[in-house]
């Protein structure tokens, strides 16, 4: 398989054969006019940016081995190093903002702008916006647009950053939208995360498999981490690591009320390393000891 690596705004503007960049960290690149002919099909793009993109595809979108369907237009977000393979045969038209890593990290404002989840996200687990929507973010691209065309001083900094913040803040509440507005699909993922929970605690000890995390669910339920953790956490005030220790406590009541088995005992049994950190957790999410509470019994 073939790798292209694409790690500067110069290159990027290289590989879409698009006009030369006007700033070196950000651009604003109209994706209608992007040169796609030269792509190879087997190729893995790796892109070394930040990308904020608003897009109609005609066609299919490879995301890892799944084709998604992205004819409606949506909201995608990626951070450095992820991968995309898009096919051949894709017409795409909207915009994407793409920004190096660099200018974030100069300023705190900026490196908190990273630290979005929805960055994080699968390709699939997309913003789909209304038209309403469109035009609002629309309106911050065309700030950053304008900015970046005006030669650079003191200001321009600051000015692209205030327009990126908010920019992504609506993408924030437009996604709190769409976790609250699909019912169904949110009460599906919270029954289903709940019953890969439960059947996971219901093995008899964790020795083998260790505690799980937040990823081993998200697997099974093929979506990602962050996206799982979001809308548990929306829909119901716990985050997928909550849910974790909760369940973790309840079975270690449960051994420490039906068993003589000692605290180190049920702390590997339930998958711990070192019984320390099964007294920690437990006493953070009971307020009491192992040890205080075998005693109210």
């Amino acid at each position: 398989m073939d790798y292209v690596d694409i790690n500067s705004i110069s290159e990027l503007h290289d590989f879409f054969r698009y006009e030369k960049p006007l700033h070196p960290l950000v651009t604003v690149v109209d994706l209608a006019k992007v040169d796609r002919s030269q792509r190879k099909p087997d190729a893995v793009y790796r892109l070394d940016l930040y990308s904020i993109a608003c897009k109609r595809i005609e066609g299919s979108f490879m995301y890892g081995r799944t084709n998604y369907d992205f004819s409606e237009g949506t909201m995608m977000f990626t951070a450095p190093h992820q991968t995309l393979s898009p096919g051949m045969e894709n017409k795409v038209s909207g915009w994407g903002i793409y920004i190096h890593p660099d200018f974030l990290n100069a300023a705190g404002k900026g490196r908190e702008l990273t630290e979005y989840s929805f960055f994080g996200y699968d390709t699939n687990e997309g913003l789909h916006i209304s038209e309403t929507e469109r035009l609002v973010l629309e309106d911050c691209v065309k700030n950053i647009q304008k900015e970046i065309s005006l030669n650079v001083d003191k200001h321009s900094y600051n000015i692209i950053l205030t327009n990126l913040e908010l920019l992504l803040s609506y993408c924030e509440r437009f996604y709190e939208r769409q976790f609250f507005t699909r019912t169904k699909v949110s009460n599906d993922v919270v029954a289903n995360f709940e019953r890969l929970l439960k059947d996971y605690f219901a093995q008899e000890t964790l020795v083998q498999s260790g505690i799980p995390d937040v990823n081993y669910f998200a697997g099974k339920l093929n979506m990602s981490a962050n996206y799982l953790s979001d809308l548990l956490k929306k829909y119901t005030g716990k985050s997928s690591q909550e849910y974790i220790h909760l369940k973790l406590v309840d079975k270690a009541k449960s051994l420490l009320w039906s068993t003589d088995e000692s605290i180190s005992g049920i702390a590997y049994d339930l998958g711990f390393e070192h019984p320390s950190h099964f007294t920690k957790l437990f006493k953070n999410k009971t307020g009491m000891s192992p040890k205080s509470y075998r005693n109210l019994n």
